[in-house]
């Protein structure tokens, strides 16, 4: 079973810039300017979830949730896509029991390359631009 002196060991060794803020949740600031990642280590799981954006006040529409679901049938290799609170987020459960560094290590690089690798074609979808403003505006 991993501890939570082990989780911090993996998160040094994969060499994120990490801080914990509360007991068990460490927030990971993102490489090259990518979003941050909450690991919280819980009594058998360790939770990873990233916010990839808030969601447009009408909800989003059909194609854009199609979309979400069809990513995670094929492009999303740890981990889903799904919605809390108005926010889209990418989040993944991993059993404690049996974790070890390269389990985790390819969870937080999929969902990171999952973010980024997706990210203009969601807000596209969700009518955000790349810079989170409405579609259509002009800079």
């Amino acid at each position: 079973m991993v501890t939570r002196d082990d989780l911090e060991s993996f998160l040094i060794r994969m060499e994120l810039d990490y801080e914990e803020v509360d007991p068990g949740m460490f927030l990971i600031r993102g490489q090259d300017h990518g979003l941050p990642v909450v690991v919280h280590y819980a009594e058998d799981l360790l939770l990873i979830r990233m916010k990839v954006m808030d969601l447009p006040e009408d909800g989003g529409n059909l194609e854009l949730f199609r979309t979400l679901l069809e990513l995670n049938a094929t492009d999303v290799v740890h981990g889903a896509y799904g919605i809390e609170n108005g926010e889209l987020v990418l989040s993944d459960y991993l059993g404690l029991e049996t974790l070890d560094f390269p389990e985790l290590q390819a969870s937080m690089e999929s969902i990171q390359l999952a973010a980024a690798s997706h990210m203009e074609r969601i807000r596209t979808l969700a009518g955000l631009d790349a810079v989170g403003s409405t579609a259509g505006a002009e800079d």
